[in-house]
């Protein structure tokens, strides 16, 4: 009898879910839902870097696509799913009452956004980011020092922080945090217990500074140290933390009734996106597998033997099991690579819409990018075309620095609206290499590119560039979903269809449908190129 999971991905704007055939990855239904309220943008504020996501989108969303996948397979199929996982955006917590329930579920807190999901891209929290740098260096045991040796403001210690002191209310309320792949595994069991949810080992390790070394996560005393609002917390989390191998527990009797799954189907344990987006990509040691979206999460998995006393500086972190067990996983990304396409083409459309009206402005959005990509295609590459840096959010990596801004160079009376965006294009480009360099820099080598996500399934352009900059081969993941098809073979691995999570990516993972190579003639001069991005950085970190 043939068995089926179910792969669940929240992605920033919606969320996706996939049913899978175990014996050989076929895809049997999807869905997709888009989250209400943050399609109209409550509750965040781009010019403070605020952005958080009511729970409620989460829910309604599961529902959506759940009710939507369950209804387009045969009864065979639906009483034959065995598992479903689950990955999220992350480090994305909220704050939770003793009860395990986020405070914004609760009345008095419904409309608060400082009780709602945290998302990745929210950089209210870069002083607290920096205090924790700062102790962190003159403490007796550095506790960055898995996490690349710098602690960023995407991450769930500095949003906790910057969260407790700035609202007295959620602070008396809150009785510990979650992240949001260990909440939502967690609802999907009805389990909201906080003793007994098992957490993300991705989570845990990349985000929460927890390691084995340092029997779990960092010391209450120095959490006390950085603020006295921490005090105690660490007791209210959590001691261990699991691999997304790991079955969690069963489907909760409402969900299982309401879908019409069987009551046993395994729940696995949750993670990022993008590390599940890498096991669907069949990640193996040494490929560089690229999430490429609104921004961009760059994963590798190493054997422990290789690695040895090697720490990546300036990395999201180095986590045993936290892609696949019995490996280090690697983490790196940058904070904005599509969000800063989509940047541009907003500033475009924007007086459009002002002027014109709306539909106008959605007419011309819909074939913007793509006419800008083609055109640029176009451009005559030199050594004296325009320079930017890519950290219109930030720098996520290599040496995290939310502070940091974009900056273009070269422009005068001729730069048109496609010489900007090539630019930009390239500026991305340029932020991959930087990431890349420092990995082999540091001793760690890079076998093959591997690239997932919007970005690298809709640009050939963008794909053509990165490509040329990095002057190595590129192959896109012929799956369009592979972050959810990860998710289903890890809920295969936790269901126990499969031993370990390498069978299982080779028969459910994705093959390979695009391939880009380096151009010879074009190489030499992204590296002249390269070296004027590097200049152009260390001006604006210079003089931020």
């Amino acid at each position: 009898m043939e068995k089926y999971t179910i792969g669940i991905d929240y992605g920033t704007d919606s969320v996706r879910a996939l049913i899978v055939n175990t014996a050989n990855g076929e895809n049997l239904a999807t869905a997709v839902s888009y989250y209400s309220r943050w399609k109209k943008q409550f509750y965040c504020d781009a010019s403070k870097s605020q952005f958080r996501q009511h729970p409620l989108d989460y829910i309604e969303s599961l529902h959506e696509v759940l009710d939507s996948v369950c209804k387009n397979i045969s009864d065979e199929v639906r009483k034959n799913v065995v598992g479903i996982s689950v990955d999220t955006t992350g480090s994305t917590p909220v704050a939770v009452d003793q009860n395990g329930v986020p405070l914004s579920l609760l009345p008095e807190f419904v409309d608060n956004p400082n009780a709602m999901f945290i998302l990745w891209k929210d950089h209210t929290a870069i002083k607290e980011a920096e205090e924790i740098n700062v102790l962190s260096k003159k403490w007796e045991v550095d506790y960055t020092k898995y996490v690349g040796g710098i602690y960023s403001s995407e991450w769930f210690w500095a949003k906790i922080l910057h969260i407790l002191r700035k609202d007295e209310q959620v602070r008396a309320s809150a009785y510990s945090w979650v992240e949001h792949c260990d909440w939502i595994s967690g609802y999907l069991s009805g389990n909201k217990d906080l003793k007994t949810l098992k957490r993300s080992r991705c989570a845990a390790g990349h985000k929460g500074m927890w390691n084995e070394a340092f029997d779990g996560l960092p010391s209450d005393e120095y959490f006390k140290a950085i603020d006295p609002l921490l005090a105690g917390l660490r007791e209210r989390l959590y001691e261990e933390c699991y691999t997304s191998d790991v079955a969690l527990g069963t489907i909760s009797s409402e969900l299982a009734t309401k879908f019409g799954l069987n009551q046993d189907v395994i729940i696995g344990v949750g993670a990022f996106d993008c590390h599940m987006g890498a096991v669907g990509a069949k990640i193996k040691p040494y490929d560089f597998v690229r999430v490429m979206g609104t921004s961009t999460c760059d994963m590798l998995v190493a054997p422990k033997g290789d690695v040895g006393n090697i720490l990546v500086k300036g990395i999201c972190g180095q986590v045993d099991g936290s892609i696949t067990a019995g490996m280090i996983g690697m983490e790196a990304g940058q904070s904005a690579y599509g969000d800063y396409y989509a940047w541009w083409q907003n500033i475009i459309t924007e007086p459009v819409k002002a002027i014109l009206g709306e539909q106008a402005s959605k007419d011309l959005s819909s074939k913007l990018l793509p006419y800008l990509a083609e055109q640029a295609s176009k451009l005559s590459i030199t050594e004296h075309d325009l320079v930017a840096t890519d950290w219109i959010n930030g720098r996520r990596t290599p040496d995290a620095d939310q502070s940091l801004k974009a900056a273009f160079m070269g422009m005068d009376l001729g730069t048109d609206t496609v010489a900007i965006f090539k630019m930009i294009v390239e500026a991305t480009a340029f932020g991959s290499r930087a990431i890349v360099e420092r990995f082999i820099e540091e001793g760690i080598k890079i076998n093959q590119v591997v690239a997932i996500g919007g970005v690298a399934k809709k640009s050939p352009f963008v794909m053509q560039v990165l490509s040329d900059v990095l002057n190595k081969t590129i192959k896109v993941a012929s799956s369009d979903q592979a972050c959810a098809l990860g998710a289903a073979i890890n809920a295969a691995v936790a269901a126990g269809v499969y031993a370990s999570t390498s069978v299982a990516q080779e028969v459910m993972g994705s093959d390979f449908d695009e391939i880009y190579h380096p151009r010879a003639g074009v190489v030499p001069i992204y590296d002249v190129l390269y070296k004027k991005y590097i200049s152009l950085g260390k001006f604006i970190e210079n003089n931020v």
